[in-house]
């Protein structure tokens, strides 16, 4: 860990995910002494800031872990709060914060800070919306001085909330849509919220409050998306309040028009059935707002659009992996004898050097493709958002480098040797497990590419499914493994 210009400590929960990751990075850059506690820590080793933090393997829902991670800690950043709203979720998130909040007070630590949602008083919420009140409450409660944040949608590159109203908007000119889009809606810049989240650290002491933040923009969720049209150089788009699109409806129809699965769009969906606006603008007399004023909404979006036409997507919503997805690690070879295992392997000879071949590895998928059959690659995209999973269109945080942990469209990087090797893990609605690793080894003064896909079925229905894709993968992988380092030996050649 580099040294500190700080001595107070700051431990950060959720720092794989969209907000805590580059709340992260910003405390490094103050000089901040800085500790996360992550679940796996593999999915930090390629962060920029890996190496300039503490990181606590643990998990939020261990007593003991928590007592360890908040011991020495001035100010913690609760910054977990699954997307989630199924049978025994409450309950989860109010465990959590109660071991979070224990462990904080046992430990001394002087200040909480959380970022809650904004919500009307008197109404009833949903189930995530609900969750999220809970847990703020529960942190002020805590005899912990607590600052709750409570802001709406969060506008950014990356964002879940800013790729649906990109995605819808640029999918359908015309769009029938539920009447809760025309609810009155108050967004907030990433950057403004990251504002406020840092800020926090120079409020007084003692003080234990919620406070809304906002851009002071307010507008229906129909003229976000127009807005959004307009700054992305859309035609006009034409959105019709229709008053028969229940938030199951709508958040089926989310899941086929965007990247965002139907386990996430719907608790994105229920928390927009209420207006969310600030009721208060007291935070103006602790923290002074940004240099340049609060971002809004349209500025918002120009700075998101440019981020990510430059390639320069910090985090994800998908890098969090907080989908009902999440499988065990590949074992290794040995191991395997005490399962079924189907598996595709690949080698091919190619006239590159390492460096080549590896490029082209590592920039596999998203707008880059997957080097074979792209209407095959589509169709089964597809076929997993009729299922409900992510589907193909999660795409890829930076068009050329990846890191362990994130998302690419429906694998996540599980492994990744920079030079060697790259294994992804399947993410997609599958009867079984599987991954797909890449690699390649130096072979005198060129190379080999090795490719090898891995399938552990479940019952009768994995057997069957493999079975079934067999043929495809006979003809899409061999197409993969040869195109891959013919990409690769054309790269290679000298302008």
């Amino acid at each position: 860990m580099v040294h500190s210009e700080h001595p107070e400590l700051i431990l950060v929960t959720g720092a794989t995910g969209y907000i805590g990751g580059r709340l992260v990075s910003r405390l490094v850059a103050e000089g901040r002494r800085v500790r996360v506690v992550v679940r796996n820590p593999d999915k930090l080793r390629d962060v920029p800031w890996a190496d300039e933090v503490e990181v606590l393997e643990g998990d939020l829902q261990d007593a003991s872990a928590m007592e360890k991670a908040c011991r020495g800690v001035t100010t913690l950043y609760y910054l977990v709060h699954s997307m989630g709203s199924g049978r025994g979720f409450e309950k989860r998130e109010a465990r959590i914060a109660a071991i979070v909040a224990d462990a904080a007070a046992a430990a001394g630590v002087r200040r909480i800070v959380y970022l809650g949602g904004l919500h009307p008083q008197g109404v009833k919420l949903s189930t995530h919306m609900r969750s999220r009140v809970a847990v703020g409450e529960a942190l002020l409660a805590s005899g912990v001085p607590t600052v709750a944040f409570q802001a709406g949608v969060v506008i950014g590159s990356g964002s879940a909330s800013f790729e649906m109203i990109r995605h819808l908007s640029e999918v359908l000119p015309v769009m029938p849509a539920p009447k809760w889009v025309l609810n009155r809606i108050e967004p907030i810049a990433v950057r403004d919220v990251l504002h406020y989240l840092l800020g926090a650290l120079d409020l007084p002491e003692g003080l234990n409050r919620t406070f809304d933040i906002g851009s002071g923009d307010v507008l229906t969720y129909a003229d976000m998306m127009k807005r959004y049209a307009a700054a992305a150089g859309l035609p006009g788009r034409t959105v019709l309040a229709l008053p028969v699109l229940t938030p199951r409806l709508a958040g089926h129809w989310v899941n086929l028009v965007t990247p965002i699965p139907r386990a996430m769009a719907m608790p994105l969906i229920e928390s927009l059935q209420h207006d969310a606006i600030t009721a208060e603008n007291d935070i103006s007399g602790y923290l002074p707002e940004p240099v340049g004023g609060l971002t809004g909404y349209s500025r918002a979006v120009e700075l998101a659009l440019n981020k990510m036409s430059n390639g320069e997507v910090e985090t994800s919503w998908a890098g969090a992996s907080q989908l009902d997805t999440v499988a065990d690690p590949l074992p290794s070879d040995p191991q395997w004898s005490g399962h079924t295992v189907y598996k595709d392997e690949r080698r091919y000879r190619s006239s590159a050097p390492p460096a080549a071949v590896w490029s082209v590895i590592e920039g596999i998928g998203g707008e880059n493709g997957w080097y074979s059959w792209p209407v095959a690659w589509a169709a089964r995209g597809w076929l997993d958002k009729l299922a409900g999973g992510v589907g193909l269109r999660r795409g890829r945080r930076h068009s050329s480098e990846l890191m362990a942990g994130e998302a690419l469209d429906f694998w996540r990087v599980e492994e990744l040797v920079r030079g060697e090797k790259l294994r992804l893990r399947a993410e997609m609605k599958l009867p079984g497990r599987a991954w797909l690793e890449l690699s390649v080894v130096p072979d005198g003064g060129a190379s080999e590419y090795r490719q090898r896909a891995v399938f552990f079925p479940r019952g009768l229905a994995g057997r069957l499914y493999w079975l079934a894709v067999l043929p495809f993968h006979g003809v899409i992988f061999a197409s993969m493994a040869r195109n891959i380092t013919r990409a690769a030996e054309r790269a290679a050649q000298p302008a």
